[in-house]
């Protein structure tokens, strides 16, 4: 049995979508990224969005909108993708670490406080492989310390905190849309704010610095990129938006399977879901108990791929990556949360279509593997 680490889900309604937009003329910049933005503002409850061409962009323009330069700091998690704190060097800014909660595995609200200096300008925050981060404790220290907030909602479209969705949370935040999130539009993201001034300049800056409203084609009236979602992207995001709730569905009831098939493994660690949180699930990560080491973690992986089952470790300590110890000289031990939690943690095989037998199977062979 061959089982891999994610696919999409696509059905006739997505191909037929993308069709549709094929047969127009309208390949980019025309009406299905107005009704795509549209879907998404009511899904994070905003006021704003702004289709981009990936997740990793969307942070780009934030941080620009905001006016983080050079100079500047923003504090944010070590344990994360790597674009969450890319994105801060991007414009010259520093990422400033601060430890992870063992359990959320989100950024802890105490870490935070403590990173705090005068150059502290942001707080970017993650819902870490769809978990919410604790926006509370981040919203009020922030607003104590007169900082900008970034919710990285990356990984967590469809997710709440307290009843209210994900991608909601201060001055602006993100969706991603890789083949292997809940949502896909093959690549692509989308910026949500309740700020006309950060969307106009998102905008204008995803447009090659174009004006919003009036300009000329060949008039760019500042520093832009080319950062567009085209209307054939839009049309998948749109018919793949629509189904979320039923995406949703799927992913939780396989969650489910794993939490019956790994119950009876005591080895693994599952995903831990806090009471103020209802989770829409993006990756399934386990956690080998603190007897494994990495190099343990690692032959348990290649155990698995022997067997077909494809696995990863997820995710790499961002102040552990060569480029990161190069440029902001971290080392080993400084955020232990994260390196322990990076050290023993397995993404297992996570999708819809994944049906109960496969993930007995993945349980079963994980249990051989352990051994």
């Amino acid at each position: 049995m061959n089982i891999p680490l994610s696919a999409p889900d696509i059905t006739d309604k997505e191909r037929k979508a993308v069709l549709e937009v094929l047969k127009t003329p309208f390949l980019s910049l025309g009406p299905k990224q107005k009704e795509f933005e549209e879907l998404a503002t009511s899904i994070a409850g905003r006021k704003y969005a702004v289709a981009v061409n990936s997740g990793t962009s969307g942070l780009h323009l934030i941080v620009r909108a905001l006016g983080i330069k050079k100079g500047d700091e923003v504090i944010t998690s070590p344990f994360s993708f790597i674009a969450s704190s890319n994105c801060i060097l991007f414009e010259g800014a520093k990422p400033v670490f601060a430890d992870i909660e063992e359990k959320t595995l989100g950024i802890d609200p105490v870490k935070i406080e403590q990173a705090i200096t005068k150059k502290t300008r942001a707080i970017l925050a993650v819902d870490v492989f769809g978990h919410p981060a604790q926006w509370d404790e981040i919203l009020r220290i922030a607003k104590k310390h007169k900082l900008r907030v970034i919710e990285d909602s990356a990984e967590a479209i469809g997710s709440t905190y307290k009843g209210k969705p994900c991608g909601s949370f201060g001055d602006a935040a993100i969706f991603s849309f890789y083949p292997n999130k809940q949502v896909t539009t093959g690549e692509g993201g989308v910026v949500l704010t309740d700020s006309s001034e950060i969307a106009d300049q998102c905008r204008s800056m995803a447009n090659q610095g174009r004006k919003v409203q009036g300009g000329k084609w060949l008039e760019h009236v500042q520093l832009g990129y080319n950062y567009r979602l085209s209307d054939i992207q839009c049309a998948l995001g749109i018919a793949q938006l629509k189904r979320l709730h039923e995406i949703m569905q799927k992913r939780a009831k396989v969650a489910g399977f794993y939490k019956k098939h790994l119950a009876r493994i005591p080895e693994v660690q599952i995903p831990h879901v806090d009471s103020s949180a209802s989770m829409s699930w993006f990756v399934y990560v386990i956690r080998l108990s603190e007897t494994f080491s990495r190099k343990d973690r690692d032959r348990v992986i290649s155990k698995l791929a022997s067997k077909g089952v494809q696995a990863r470790g997820y995710f790499e300590a961002i102040h552990l990556q060569p480029f990161y110890q190069n440029v902001l000289k971290t080392s080993s031990g400084q955020y232990p949360v994260a390196e322990s939690v990076s050290a023993r943690s397995i993404a297992l095989p996570f999708y819809n279509k994944l049906t109960e037998k496969q993930v007995e199977y993945v349980a079963d062979s994980l249990r051989s593997a352990l051994k």
